[in-house]
């Protein structure tokens, strides 16, 4: 079921771009901040791993094998 990875990925970007444009405690950004843990949430009682949900770019590959 990738559709709920992609749900909950979009719901914490949805939630992160609020709080950089309306600030973390406006009460828009931390309903969207629970929407994206409620997603995060269902993705994992399906069996996905978190790890599915966060996937590293090139580039933060690039900075983990430099450190």
């Amino acid at each position: 079921m990738p559709h709920l990875i992609q749900a909950a990925r979009a719901a914490q970007h949805r939630a992160a771009r609020a709080a950089r444009t309306i600030g973390p405690s406006h009460p828009l950004t931390r309903l969207l901040l629970a929407a994206a843990a409620m997603a995060a949430a269902a993705a994992w009682e399906a069996g996905h791993a978190v790890a599915d949900l966060h996937l590293l770019h090139p580039r933060d590959h690039e900075r983990r094998s430099r450190a």
